[in-house]
């Protein structure tokens, strides 16, 4: 990774933090606790998929249709991101897909 890809992975990094802060209060709460819950959770392609990038469109398209945040997650939004993460493979899985391969001697 160049110092040409660090430059333009800040840039799109904050055009994205700035899209989040247009959107409504209780947009952005829930927003940052999926954030925060994603970060330790750890996808592996977090960096390079558009989970969140994702999420933030799905969420201006709440706002556009006028609902809350809770009409557009459901009431559970744990629930919600562990929906949206069910097929992704977690830094947490490669670490226990390690374990069980070095005890059964794979």
């Amino acid at each position: 990774m160049g110092i040409q890809d660090i430059i333009q992975g800040k840039k799109k990094w904050r055009a994205h933090v700035a899209r989040v802060k247009t959107l409504p209060p209780d947009y952005q709460v829930a927003y940052q606790e999926i954030q925060r819950y994603v970060f330790k959770v750890g996808p592996v392609d977090l960096i390079d998929g558009d989970l969140l990038t994702g999420l933030v469109d799905f969420f201006e398209e709440g706002v556009a249709a006028g609902k809350g945040v809770l009409e557009v997650t459901g009431p559970d939004v744990a629930a919600f991101v562990d929906g949206l993460l069910q097929d992704t493979p977690t830094y947490a899985d490669a670490y226990q897909e390690s374990i069980t391969q070095k005890k059964h001697g794979l």
